[in-house]
């Protein structure tokens, strides 16, 4: 009597987790892995290039509008005769509306200077405006460009979040995975742990004659397959924390994950917090700024400015320009009579390439629009489905979670009637396998569930 007390006492303290008794190790929280990969990977880094670029477009869409200064000089020299030397430069000030404003100087002098380049003695001063009226006035390639690096700046924005939503949902999965296959490892560590208690139980009861001595080679294959178990979990969770370490930098360094240090245990509300999912069950979704349909708007509102300037070139080309003329010394003493006019007309006869590249502009932003209108239903769908997978997880869990509580039970009933020699080790041991498995399972169920919640992330794209 005493020994099968000392069994069951034995057999009670074996269902104590053995890990726990063992020094805290140190934990690598969710919030501190992603503050680590927004930033210091070189993907999220990537992505904020994606703005400066934009931003470096921008400026050079700009310096369409800046001014110019130009300066010509022509000299020739023969036998000591001196046959031309032409000096001509200007200054020239691009406006918004196509319209030109230029100032000139030109000094020529010379033996066989051309007549129309003849100049007064101190020069001659110009100043005058060139205004197309026509094609060119409404938009032209210069203020469609500059249209265009403005949008495509926001387009910048909202493609630099989606890679970097795609960046974060990737880091977050192998911390979830890590997480598994540590709570995997822990659990076969575990039950081999009991698993050799309870051998050594049996033994003690064979010795006192209560138990045939076959009972403990049944004992000994239950310690051989948690081995089994405990080296596979080993391999899984060392491929985990190398798939882990992938998006663990400091500066431009990659780590490593040192052995000791484990993922943290209730991970539910802290993603919800760490990947901003206020309200992210509620039926409402509001995709007005979702990222990748923003950049749809960004691209066809770029397509639109692209069919505006195909429009205008179906104008003809009409520039009419007046320059002031006068020399330097009499600049103040206006006389409309000195000027320089210029007129120049042109207009394909047929306009075939310019109404050709109008419809293609056309059916490029009707393309977009069929598209966007499509990602919009799509993405709908997605969330209400990603919604309804995460709520009919947790009901799956719940329902294992109490299936793991009557296993325990179950268990704990086999263990007693063993001990009264009404059960045996095979029994026993298949208890505590649906117990292993079912417990497995919940750690598969919590999987992904993490899981799910971050592809919900992934699909709404809500950094903010």
């Amino acid at each position: 009597m005493k020994i099968k007390l000392f069994v069951f006492l034995l057999l009670l303290t074996c269902r104590i987790p053995a890990i726990a008794q063992l020094a805290k190790p140190e934990v690598l929280s969710f919030n501190e892995f992603l503050g680590y990969v927004k930033k210091y990977h070189p993907a999220v880094r990537q992505a904020d290039l994606l703005l400066s670029k934009a931003e470096t477009a921008l400026m050079m869409a700009r310096g369409g509008f800046d001014p110019k200064l130009e300066v010509d000089f022509n000299n020739k020299q023969f036998k000591g005769t001196e046959y031309y030397a032409l000096f001509n430069s200007s200054f020239k000030l691009p406006t918004w509306y196509g319209i030109e404003v230029k100032a000139g100087f030109d000094n020529n002098e010379g033996t066989y200077l051309n007549p129309q380049n003849k100049t007064p003695d101190h020069g001659l001063t110009s100043l005058g405006i060139t205004v197309p009226l026509a094609q060119g006035l409404l938009i032209n390639q210069r203020m469609a460009d500059l249209r265009i690096a403005k949008i495509q700046l926001q387009l910048s924005k909202s493609e630099r979040q989606l890679q970097a939503v795609n960046v974060l949902y990737s880091a977050s999965i192998a911390y979830v995975n890590w997480k598994r296959a540590n709570d995997e490892a822990k659990l076969y560590e575990e039950y081999m742990t009991f698993a050799e208690k309870r051998a050594e139980a049996i033994n003690k009861l064979i010795k006192a004659g209560d138990k045939a001595a076959v009972d403990s080679i049944e004992a000994r294959i239950v310690i051989k397959n948690r081995q089994l178990n405990v080296a596979e979990a080993k391999l899984k969770l060392a491929k985990s924390k190398l798939e882990l370490s992938n998006y663990l930098w400091i500066e431009n360094i990659p780590m490593e994950l040192r052995e000791t240090i484990i993922p943290e245990d209730d991970l539910e509300e802290v993603i919800k917090l760490a990947l901003n999912f206020e309200g992210a069950l509620q039926e409402n979704t509001d995709l007005a700024h979702h990222p990748k349909l923003m950049a749809m708007q960004q691209k066809i509102e770029i397509l639109s400015i692209e069919q505006k300037l195909k429009r205008n070139m179906l104008l003809p080309k009409l520039d009419v320009g007046y320059h002031y003329l006068s020399e330097p010394s009499y600049f103040n003493d206006f006389q409309l009579g000195n000027y320089k006019f210029e007129l120049k007309f042109s207009v394909p006869l047929f306009l075939r390439k310019e109404r050709g590249a109008l419809k293609l502009a056309k059916l490029k932003i009707s393309d977009g629009q069929l598209d966007l209108s499509l990602e919009r239903l799509q993405l709908k769908n997605k969330i209400t489905a990603q919604q309804t997978e995460i709520k009919s997880i947790q009901q799956q869990i719940d329902i294992t979670a109490s299936l793991v509580s009557d296993y325990d039970k179950m268990l704990l009933a086999e263990e007693r009637l063993f001990l009264m020699g009404e059960s045996s080790v095979f029994l026993l041991n298949s208890r505590e396998n649906s117990l292993v498995s079912t417990k497995l399972s919940r750690i598969s169920l919590e999987n992904r569930f993490l899981i799910s919640n971050v592809d919900l992330f992934k699909i709404k794209a809500n950094m903010e």
